[in-house]
């Protein structure tokens, strides 16, 4: 398995037209969003197509960029950081040319599980996986220390539930 953990910014802009798929496809994107780990044959066999026909479908569907990488879906917990949060970044206007480069410095942090770029009120939004409260203080302090951040606000995580498949 492969992990791209290139940011939205490295990977382009999206495509002005998103990729046509029929009901084989989307069939195939709901069995490896369950596990990427399925094999070629059980996929083809899955959905009623040959497997050499499901390959050249996956590695279409890889190539267009609607798969962008196989991962891991690691519990925190279970290594050590049952703390998650989602922290609210907004940037100071004058760091609004140096997006990428914070994009690169706070998920070089090892807290940090994701970060998205956000329209509205806030410029971003970090979910991150801390070891406990005195953790994600230092890491909120942290960033507000950083003279890009011009305020970040903080909300706890409950409970995580994937999405049902929706393709």
């Amino acid at each position: 398995m492969t992990d791209d953990s290139s940011s939205a910014a490295a990977r382009g802009p999206v495509p002005p037209n998103p990729v046509r798929l029929d009901g084989t496809d989307r069939a195939l994107l709901r069995l490896l969003e369950r596990d990427a780990r399925t094999p070629n044959n059980a996929l083809a066999a899955a959905v009623g197509i040959a497997p050499s026909t499901c390959l050249g479908r996956v590695r279409a569907l890889r190539a267009a960029g609607v798969i962008r990488g196989y991962h891991a879906d690691v519990d925190p917990a279970a290594i050590g950081h049952p703390l998650q949060a989602m922290i609210s970044v907004r940037l100071q206007a004058d760091a609004r040319d140096r997006l990428d480069e914070f994009v690169r410095h706070v998920s070089r942090r090892p807290e940090v599980r994701d970060v998205y770029f956000l329209a509205g009120e806030d410029d971003y939004m970090i979910r991150v996986a801390t070891s406990g409260t005195v953790a994600l203080r230092d890491l909120v302090g942290a960033l507000n220390s950083w003279p890009e951040i011009a305020g970040t606000r903080t909300s706890l995580i409950f409970e995580h539930h994937r999405a049902p498949d929706t393709y």
